[in-house]
């Protein structure tokens, strides 16, 4: 019991757990793609403002040092420490950022707010500050990561000594915001994967829910019941899937209802010539002319069941795919050796109707057999003597042929069944199993044709109607 349930669910939830992985592996790619752009971008964008930030405070400092003098004093700059000392004390460091002034490669000033870590007690910088002997922008690490720096080498006119301002932007600082930016995407991003999940887990189960109904119909149909259908919501693949099924049900139908209907007729027709057979071999006399004649009567309904097996195999194959092959057919020659073939079947007035001209596309083996049976057809409702025509026609795009005998016509309200198997029409005089019309019909379907039986003033007028181009 709980291994048939599994089986019942595992087909729809398998597919679902497999759309669901596709879409959240995309959705998931697609947050990550956008998050590590976004990163390097607001990482690119931190980088312009640390260069910015340097630029400035470097253009401020050399601003001041062109002047020469010494606002306070009103007399020239004769020594780099007070420059040094005047700048930092009118500058506002920015977040994360220190200036520091050296001379001599010795710090002996800087900005009197505390910035993260003291670059001028740290050997390490100071000797990579000191080192440069023109502007310099380089990097240190530091105990609160790494600082990017420039250096403005100083000098004075009329000094020997040699001083150096340094504007230094902890990087590792500014980049945390990014980092929390980042985090904080991260973490939406995986709130809105869940979301999403879920969201994509119901829309799977909608979407496969016509599918899972095909699956059950299909289950649930037998060859008893084939009368159930699927309900066609909208229009897209799925409901086209629905649509499919039901008409693949409908032929199914169709051919079963077919198949359990000749079986029926097969099995009465020839139910009549094995008991005739079965009753002559039982009552054999032993005279030699009743013998005779009961053996008389056993080969003719052998020859009858005989014809009709290779009727019923005929009807069977015209079906398939291969029962014609299509080649170009001359209609005049091929009217006319219908009409040659036809003169031997019967004592009977054969003439010309009319003659088309020109080729068309068609199992030429076929169509003659079709027009010889409408021609026997013909000849089972007429006398000998009476007027039987054969004509041909091409129209536009269709090609018809035609036998006209000058009997006693087809009611109309018979025309439609006498195309059927096992159906005769009632005024004729034949002994066959009345499958003669319906394999006239399956060559005219197999050629994507029909066949018509037409309104005449007397007689019948039977005509295969065909495309010329097959």
């Amino acid at each position: 019991m709980a291994e048939s349930a599994a089986r019942s669910w595992r087909p729809r939830d398998s597919a679902r757990a497999r759309l669901l992985l596709v879409q959240l592996a995309l959705v998931a790619l697609a947050l990550l793609v956008s998050l590590v752009i976004t990163r390097q971008y607001l990482m690119a964008r931190v980088d312009d403002r640390i260069d910015a930030t340097l630029t400035q405070e470097v253009d401020e400092f050399r601003a001041l040092a062109q002047t020469g003098i010494d606002p306070v004093t009103r007399a020239p700059f004769d020594d780099p420490r007070r420059l040094l000392q005047l700048h930092l004390q009118r500058s506002i460091p920015q977040t994360n950022e220190t200036l520091i002034g050296l001379v001599d490669g010795v710090p002996v000033s800087r900005v009197a707010q505390e910035p993260p870590a003291r670059l001028d007690l740290d050997p390490d910088a100071v000797a990579a500050f000191a080192a440069a002997q023109d502007t310099r922008t380089g990097q240190v690490r530091t105990e609160r990561g790494v600082v990017t720096y420039r250096v403005v080498p100083v000098l004075v006119e009329g000094s020997t000594t040699r001083g150096a301002l340094v504007v230094g932007v902890f990087r590792d600082l500014e980049r945390r915001e990014v980092d929390v930016v980042t985090y904080v995407l991260l973490g939406a991003g995986a709130v809105g994967l869940l979301i999403a999940s879920a969201l994509a887990w119901v829309a799977a189960g909608r979407v496969l829910r016509p599918v899972d109904d095909v699956r059950r119909a299909a289950e649930e149909i037998g060859a008893s019941d084939l009368s159930r259908r699927l309900e066609v919501r909208g229009t897209d693949e799925v409901a086209q899937l629905a649509g499919t099924f039901n008409g693949m049900l409908d032929r199914l139908e169709h051919a079963f209802a077919d198949q359990r209907q000749f079986l029926d007729d097969a099995s009465h027709e020839l139910r009549t010539p094995i008991t005739i057979v079965r009753g002559n071999l039982e009552t054999l006399s032993e005279v030699p002319a009743e013998r005779a004649a009961s053996m008389a009567v056993v080969l003719d309904e052998l020859d009858r069941m005989g014809r009709l097996v290779e009727d019923l195999l005929t009807l069977a194959r015209s079906d398939g795919p291969d029962f014609v092959v299509l080649g170009s057919v001359e209609l005049s020659e091929l009217t006319l050796g219908v009409l040659t073939r036809a003169r031997s079947l019967a004592d009977r007035d054969w003439q010309l109707d009319e003659v088309g001209a020109g080729f068309f596309s068609a199992d030429e083996q076929r169509v003659l057999q079709a027009m010889l049976q409408l021609a026997e057809n013909a000849v089972a409702h007429t006398e000998p003597g009476d007027l039987i025509r054969i004509g041909s026609a091409i129209s536009g795009d269709s090609v018809d042929l035609w036998v006209h005998d000058s009997g006693p016509g087809i009611a109309p309200e018979q025309r439609a069944r006498v195309l059927e198997r096992f159906v005769r029409a009632g005024t004729s005089r034949a002994d066959g199993a009345g499958l003669g019309l319906a394999i006239v019909a399956g060559i005219a379907r197999a050629h994507h044709g029909e066949v018509v039986i037409d309104d005449t003033d007397a007689g019948a007028r039977v005509r295969l109607h065909l495309p010329v181009r097959g």
